[in-house]
């Protein structure tokens, strides 16, 4: 570890090393072994801001300005939500009605190929109705 990149840990985590990522804190125990004088420096001079933040009141929000902060946050992440995805919707828009389209003829072609099918099934028993000598029950049903 660096002189820089220890001062950068210490300014940005803090003078206690619980803090700090695990996975740095063996490099700077390390570093702070081998160059005491400038650990001690950076340490001091981050423990001194720790003390000051810790001894700044903690600041009490009202449940006005709270709900004022959570409706503006969604307010802003519902717009953001919906910039740049009007292509999305218009593709959505068109993909939907493809299948409506897509649906529509398949019922249109359903009731043609109907009609077709059942106009040869009705001659033909029209022609076998007419091949009889005597009463047939479909002839008196119907």
């Amino acid at each position: 570890m660096t002189s820089d990149r220890f001062i950068a840990l210490v300014s940005a985590y803090g003078a206690d090393e619980r803090r700090w990522p695990e996975n740095e804190r063996d490099a700077a125990r390390a570093f702070m072994a081998a160059e005491p004088e400038a650990a001690r420096a950076a340490l001091s001079e981050a423990d001194a801001v720790d003390a000051l933040l810790h001894a700044a009141p903690t600041p009490l929000v009202s449940m006005a300005l709270r709900d004022r902060v959570i409706a503006s946050a969604a307010q802003a992440g519902l717009k953001a939500g919906r910039q740049g995805r009007h292509w999305l919707d218009r593709l959505t828009l068109i993909f939907g009605a493809g299948w409506a389209a897509a649906a529509c003829a398949g019922v249109a072609a359903g009731v043609i190929m109907t009609g077709h099918l059942t106009a040869d099934a009705q001659a033909d028993a029209i022609l076998y109705q007419s091949t009889l000598q005597g009463v047939d029950d479909s002839e008196v049903l119907g």
